[in-house]
């Protein structure tokens, strides 16, 4: 099979390319770049420009912004079929945040100078980076409210099971990432997750293993988020003006 071939199949079973006429995909074959990352490999850093689009086609890869006391803040934690550094992409800007490879991966790699000229020609594809830049934003206000309004119970089972959800990794269904990760994601120490997760793992909620832990009991997960809702819920109904 020709490496043409390959990237024209991983091109057009790319969620972000579903339902984009195949022309368009057939523009970016020739450019499109695919390569091999090693974990713990830097792709960018916050302030660098903003040159290249990126696609997870197998692996992860961490979204983050530094700290001067040494701890970062993780926005997101890109699974296998998503894509990334779009905003830098489009305004031509700086990269807003870190990326960092989590796991050994196999990456897309898409340059502005090829991407923007098709965005500008073709609506349907300024259209899919509106509703992903949209969801980012949704996110990110979602992580907010997050911390504002719901105790850690609450949120960190509230990330396992979206990692859960979002995860395409090997089947055994494990999730690749460190206690310090989920920390950061959080808002918290990683101590205060470790306490919290050894708890679950005696409920037999989840097992906990090197470099990850594997969700057993999703449902249970599931209902402290709709429990802690409810609760915030029923208190905002009660302080609403009648």
């Amino acid at each position: 099979m020709s490496q043409q071939f390959d990237k024209r199949t991983v091109l057009a079973a790319h969620p972000f390319f579903k339902g984009i006429a195949p022309a368009i995909v057939d523009s970016l074959v020739s450019r499109a770049v695919i390569r091999k990352v090693k974990k713990g490999t830097v792709l960018f850093r916050k302030g660098d420009p903003g040159t290249t689009l990126y696609a997870v086609l197998s692996g992860a890869v961490r979204i983050s912004a530094p700290s001067r006391q040494g701890q970062d803040a993780i926005f997101n934690l890109i699974p296998s079929g998503e894509i990334f550094g779009e905003i830098a992409l489009l305004d031509g800007g700086a990269r807003t945040a870190d990326a960092l490879v989590i796991e050994d991966s196999d990456l897309m790699l898409i340059e502005r100078r090829d991407f923007v000229p098709l965005v500008r020609d073709n609506p349907e594809l300024a259209m899919k980076l509106v509703e992903i830049v949209c969801a980012r934003l949704r996110k990110t206000t979602e992580q907010v409210e997050d911390v504002m309004f719901h105790g850690l119970p609450t949120r960190l089972a509230k990330t396992l099971l979206q990692l859960s959800e979002r995860s395409a990794s090997a089947g055994d269904g494990k999730l690749r990432l460190t206690q310090r990760d989920l920390g950061q994601v959080v808002g918290v120490s990683r101590e205060s997750v470790n306490k919290l997760l050894r708890d679950w793992q005696r409920r037999k909620w989840l097992k906990l293993e090197r470099g990850g832990l594997v969700i057993l009991a999703p449902v249970a997960l599931a209902g402290i988020v709709s429990d802690e809702a409810e609760t915030t819920g029923a208190k905002r109904s009660r302080n609403l003006p009648t």
